[in-house]
């Protein structure tokens, strides 16, 4: 694929039809049969990446956190059930690491973080790099890292996709999670072309947000990045998996989240290798959901 040939391309993205999509989708989940949408809601739950990323986290509410991954009903006989990972400061990774020690002996559970200067990428690139690789000799299965969002308004493609490359090697074998920061890219356009840059440059999944913007996940956003790795797919049969984050809290937001990916991209990729969700709240919520049906 050309950088320079897409980059210089001009793209319009039909608000009405996007709009239609987004109707489409809800409608699918509000016609969801109740026994249909609970076992779609146990499914979502090995989607999530259940994260802490407060200033106030402490080991004690590391483990607290693993345990919730790995036993997400108490009193459920469903021992397979958990959660897709785990995601924590890089200063809590190794607390997590150990929690999921003793509990999750058959490491079904990733243990993950961020990196690259999360939330901003406001940092030196060598910071932000040595970040990454001081999270992968701590141990991560999975790393987060932030974009440096300004490259994207000044279209300074060549230069973010170099850096994603650094970005890249530095991760290793471990799982690359690419974090656009949708809310502070100006349009649908730069939405689109930075979900093709992060996968050119190797991301294994192209995630909305840090949680920390004033505009998170949204539909639009994930209908243009779903459309990216559609593209890109067809352009390199290499599957790139979608995370939408930040603000995810109501049972009928994950559901439409998967009833997009479903549409736009199809049942193969609605599996942990290629769809999470982040949040700190909506397992809870999911539960709940569950109990009360």
């Amino acid at each position: 694929m050309n950088i320079q040939k897409l980059t210089n391309a001009t793209m319009n993205f039909d608000q009405s039809a996007i709009d239609e999509k987004i109707n489409s989708i809800r409608s699918r989940v509000y016609k969801l049969e109740k026994h249909v949408k609970t076992t779609w809601l146990i499914k979502a739950i090995g989607f999530l990446d259940l994260t802490t990323l407060g200033s106030d986290d402490t080991p004690a509410k590391i483990e607290a956190l693993c345990d919730k991954a790995v036993h997400p009903f108490k009193l459920s006989n469903n021992s397979n059930l958990h959660t897709a990972s785990v995601y924590v400061y890089p200063l809590r990774l190794m607390d997590a690491i150990t929690a999921l020690e003793k509990l999750d002996k058959d490491h079904k559970i990733s243990r993950a973080t961020v990196g690259g200067g999360f939330p901003s990428g406001q940092y030196l690139l060598e910071t932000r790099l040595r970040e990454v690789e001081l999270d992968v000799e701590l141990g991560a299965d999975e790393i987060d890292i932030v974009i440096n969002r300004p490259l994207v308004l000044m279209h300074q493609w060549q230069k973010l996709y170099e850096e994603l490359k650094l970005f890249r090697t530095a991760c290793g074998n471990k799982c690359l999670k690419v974090i656009l920061g949708t809310g502070e890219l100006g349009n649908l356009e730069n939405v689109y072309k930075a979900s093709m840059i992060a996968m050119m440059a190797g991301a294994d999944f192209i995630k909305t947000s840090t949680g920390k913007e004033a505009i998170n996940a949204t539909l639009p956003v994930g209908i243009v990045m779903c459309r990216a790795i559609k593209d890109y797919y067809e352009s390199t049969q290499k599957k790139v998996g979608l995370k939408p984050a930040g603000g995810i809290k109501a049972p009928q937001e994950a559901l439409e989240w998967m009833m997009l990916v479903q549409m736009e991209l199809g049942e193969e990729w609605l599996c942990k290798d290629f769809f999470r969700i982040g949040s700190s709240n909506l397992l809870d919520n999911i539960i709940e959901e569950i109990q009360s049906n």
